[in-house]
This record gives C-alpha cells, sequence and structure tokens, in this order.
C-alpha cells in the first residue's frame, strides 16, 4: 500500500482543544452569559501561556460565543430576543438548504436511516425522563441533517448555531419538561 494511502490521526491544536473546551462550557451552561472570562485564571487551569488562550477567545469572538470590551474583558454572550429570533431563522435557512442538497444528490435514504437513529435515541431518553439526553439528541438530529448536505461551511455556520441555540434555551429557560 502507498503512503500517499495513509490518513494521520487528527490532532487538535492547544487552541482548538482550549476553543473546543470553552465552547461547550457555554454550550451546557457552565459558562453563563454575561460572565467574564479571566484570562489568567483559565490560562492556569488549562496550563498555558495567555497566547494561546488569547487566539481561542478570539476565535469564540469571531463565532459570536463570546465578545470583547476594550479594557474589560472578555464575556459571554448575552442574547436578546431579536438574536433568538435570528438564530432559528439562519437555522431554518441552512437546513432548508442542507435538505435541498439531499435531496438534489440522491443522499434521502442514508440521511433518512441516520436521522431515524437519533430519533430511536431522542425516544430512549424521552421514555427514561431524561431531559438533557432528550436535547443532546435533538441537537444531534439537525447536525446529522446538516451534515448529510457534505457542505463544510452549512456544517461550520450549524455548529455555531448549535452553541447559539443552546444559549437561546438558556437565555429563555427553556427545558424539555413533557417528554412524553
Amino acid at each position: 500500500m502507498p503512503v500517499s494511502d495513509l490518513t494521520p490521526p487528527q490532532r487538535r491544536s492547544t487552541v482548538e482543544h482550549i476553543a473546543d473546551e470553552l465552547r461547550g462550557a457555554v454550550m451546557s451552561g457552565r459558562l453563563e452569559p454575561g460572565e467574564q472570562l479571566g484570562e489568567a485564571d483559565l490560562a492556569a487551569h488549562f496550563e498555558v501561556s495567555r497566547g494561546p488562550l488569547r487566539e481561542a477567545m478570539q476565535r469564540l469572538v469571531s463565532e459570536g460565543i463570546l465578545h470583547a470590551i476594550a479594557n474589560r474583558g472578555v464575556f459571554v454572550s448575552e442574547l436578546t430576543l431579536d438574536d433568538v429570533r435570528d438564530v432559528y431563522r439562519t437555522r431554518s435557512v441552512i437546513e432548508r438548504g442542507a435538505l435541498e442538497i439531499v435531496i438534489a444528490e440522491g443522499r434521502r435514504e442514508e440521511t433518512t436511516a441516520g436521522l431515524a437513529q437519533v430519533v430511536e435515541r431522542m425516544r430512549t431518553a424521552a421514555a427514561k425522563g431524561d431531559g438533557p439526553a432528550v436535547s443532546d439528541a435533538d441537537q444531534h438530529f439537525h447536525e446529522v441533517l446538516v451534515e448529510a448536505s457534505h457542505s463544510p461551511r452549512l456544517t461550520r455556520a450549524m455548529r455555531t448555531l448549535i452553541v447559539e441555540t443552546r444559549m437561546c434555551l438558556g437565555e429563555l429557560r427553556t427545558t424539555y419538561t413533557d417528554l412524553t
């Protein structure tokens, strides 16, 4: 087998790791809207210098998950009602576009099969009364739909919107209260 057929392992840089960790903390609500991120504390926590931390936070600023205020610091973004509307409108455009691609390129059956698996996970979680697992499966359903388009740009945009959706749900204190 030629060496060119081998694929190297996926390696994440320190910056990618920190950005993923912070993104996950915002998405899960461990970092709340409006919360200031202490650079020195986070650098110590991640055992890195401030350079990679700043670069990771800048990525999240560019995604809209964090915002920076000159001479004050970096904060978790707070979403307004207009932001919530915009997130859901944008998601509907992305998901509609992904679905059009899936249908046009003949990937309907494989996409339906993938979505059915996620729906089954959602049903199982609902039967157990596990709201967080239902929410995770719901999020995964939408990710699977968009990823089925094989469009890196749609997928990248959707990932950012998924984080903002979780932020919206936290802002609205929306939960899966009736899982039956």
